[in-house]
């Protein structure tokens, strides 16, 4: 079997085992106690799954994941983000900017980056770095990107490119599949609600999201966080090494630098396949290849740009 096959069948499998064993745990547990010391390391688990699925979303919108057959791969695409509430073709819209503008300028695809102009500077710095911190540490992320796929979902598509660059050519037909895509998404959660009742869908759905949302934030910037800004886009990235269990769910996602020099590179070759950032990039931006460190260097805040 082909290993993308196999990656579907463990994804699915996990995900499935991941809300049984939540049930089970608050069924079969009386003591409060142990039930939350045993749910959290589960909860936490269930939100880095998720994130395997935005993962798969990815390598559908690369359309790698099934290669042969552009129409498969989206559909299985979709279906990885159908409990995520994302359409595929937003996904891949926002994606395809992201490697084609990462970290241009300050002002083009940098979140860690912020321009300030006019009066009360120190104000607005304070501003920023509270909305930094609100961004990586308490789901913040997740939020902009929600907000932005309801924005695009139903702003008409001849004002969606005025809003972001990223929807060039996004058409009406285009807008009405994203639609499509999200009620779905939203039908899954219904019927998941009214099939399994309230507290069975908060173990299975509902709180893996709130999982999910933080898990994402945390994580969504480490490897572009306070790496070079400039034109050569696809070196203004970091790499860092693999962690155990933690690399096979994000599927050597850690491998961001070869990633964005040859986005054409399957998930499974990325380790073999490596690519070095040319030395003046990896001077600046691999002053570290620890997965942990990446994250709690977020904790500096973000870049401040005084502009007149």
């Amino acid at each position: 079997m082909h290993k993308n096959y196999k990656l579907i069948a463990e994804t699915l499998i996990v995900f499935l085992l991941n809300g049984l064993l939540a049930i089970i745990l608050f069924e079969c547990i009386t003591n409060d106690l142990l039930k939350w010391l045993l749910y959290n390391p589960l909860l936490i688990f269930q939100g880095l799954w998720y994130y395997r699925l935005y993962i798969i979303g990815h390598e559908c919108a690369h359309k790698k994941l099934i290669p042969e057959n552009n129409t498969v791969n989206d559909v299985v695409g979709s279906i990885a983000l159908i409990p995520l509430l994302v359409p595929i073709n937003i996904y891949r819209k926002i994606h395809y900017f992201h490697h084609g503008f990462n970290r241009k300028d300050p002002h083009t695809s940098a979140l860690d980056t912020f321009v300030i102009t006019g009066k009360f500077k120190k104000l607005k710095t304070v501003y920023y770095y509270f909305v930094w911190y609100i961004s990586v540490f308490f789901g913040g992320f997740f939020l902009h990107s929600l907000i932005s796929v309801m924005l695009f979902l139903f702003v008409p598509s001849k004002l969606s490119s005025k809003i972001s660059p990223a929807f060039k050519g996004w058409q009406m037909k285009d807008q009405f599949v994203a639609i499509l895509l999200f009620c779905i998404g939203l039908l899954f959660h219904y019927v998941t609600f009214q099939l399994l009742g309230k507290q069975y869908y908060l173990l299975v759905l509902g709180v893996p999201m709130l999982s999910f949302a933080w898990v994402l934030s945390l994580l969504v910037y480490i490897f572009h966080y306070d790496t070079t800004i400039g034109e050569e886009v696809r070196y203004n990235v970091r790499s860092v090494r693999p962690v155990p269990v933690i690399s096979w769910i994000l599927m050597n996602f850690n491998e961001h630098a070869t990633h964005h020099q040859h986005p054409n590179i399957p998930w499974y070759e990325l380790p073999s396949k490596r690519k070095q950032l040319p030395e003046v990039y990896a001077i600046k931006n691999q002053q570290t290849t620890n997965f942990f460190v990446a994250i709690f260097r977020q904790l500096k805040g973000p870049s401040i740009h005084y502009e007149n």
